[in-house]
């Protein structure tokens, strides 16, 4: 494993989302320090050409990295979200720190995600925003078995969510073995460990099964060739989120879905990305 690095000003961040959005051979992080004004941004690969060719562009460090390190390195605490009074999103590693944030936050599901180099620790606008849809969303879905199916896992963060809010029956998965693994620690870690994570790639996926929630937090060209096999999983009547779409490349994203049946009904743009909800009309 290797990494680049490079120290920024804070005010470029979208800026680093934008440059890197797409490019599924390298991992980015982005750190922040409240009350500062400079970032610290990384970009995680598997081969050093990759973060080489980075660093000739950027300028920056590279350096090598063992692979054990992939779910202990940590870019520092980041504060508590809370979404909807409902969940509690932190970045509790140990049992003991889950059981003081517990106590901290009673009568709310607390879910520890270390800010790892696997993509979501609920503080991205795109997570943030899929976490309030998914909350809404699972609410009339109460008292009765429900499924959900999270494409593009990263740290597991929305298909743990989902059995918070109880789910029924959970499946997530991602194109990188590596963020299944990390998915996979997360889920034991906040005691969800009934959630199924595999290594897939969504192009060669074929949907055979359907689900009252999809979630497909992913790129949006993977989301625009994908949308054939997503839209087939979600169950008619079912909702379907997708995120991780920057504005410029939003509406004909959409059209593509739309084009098959989802009836978009939220549109919610923070930043340079979009996340939407739909229904698939049963």
């Amino acid at each position: 494993m290797f990494v680049w690095s490079k120290l920024s000003s804070e005010k470029w961040s979208d800026a680093w989302e934008e440059r890197f959005a797409g490019n599924t051979a390298l991992n980015l992080v982005i750190t922040t320090v409240p009350g500062r004004t400079t970032i610290r941004v990384e970009a995680y690969a598997e081969k050093r050409k990759e973060v080489l060719a980075v660093q000739k562009m950027f300028g920056g460090s590279v350096r090598e990295i063992k692979n054990r390190n992939w779910a202990a390195l940590s870019a520092g605490a980041m504060p508590p979200i809370q979404v909807r009074g409902k969940l509690v999103i932190c970045s509790a590693r140990t049992a003991a720190e889950l059981k003081k944030a517990q106590s901290e936050h009673a009568g709310k599901e607390v879910i520890g995600i270390p800010a790892d180099m696997a993509f979501g620790t609920g503080h991205h606008a795109t997570t943030a925003t899929v976490l309030r849809m998914l909350v809404d969303a699972a609410a009339p879905l109460q008292g009765r078995p429900w499924k959900m199916a999270d494409l593009g896992c990263g740290s597991g963060i929305l298909a743990i969510a989902a059995a918070k809010l109880r789910a029924t029956k959970i499946w997530g998965c991602d194109f990188d073995p590596k963020a299944v693994e990390v998915s996979v620690d997360n889920a034991k870690r906040n005691g969800t460990p009934d959630i199924k994570f595999t290594e897939t790639d969504i192009l060669k996926w074929k949907a055979r099964e359907q689900y009252d929630i999809v979630i497909a937090n992913i790129f949006y060209d993977i989301l625009e060739a994908g949308f054939p096999q997503i839209v087939r999983a979600v169950k008619p009547g079912g909702t379907l989120m997708v995120s991780g779409i920057l504005k410029t490349q939003a509406t004909p994203c959409l059209a593509v879905a739309t084009a098959l049946g989802i009836r978009w009904e939220r549109i919610v743009t923070r930043g340079k990305w979009v996340s939407a909800t739909g229904i698939l009309p049963a």
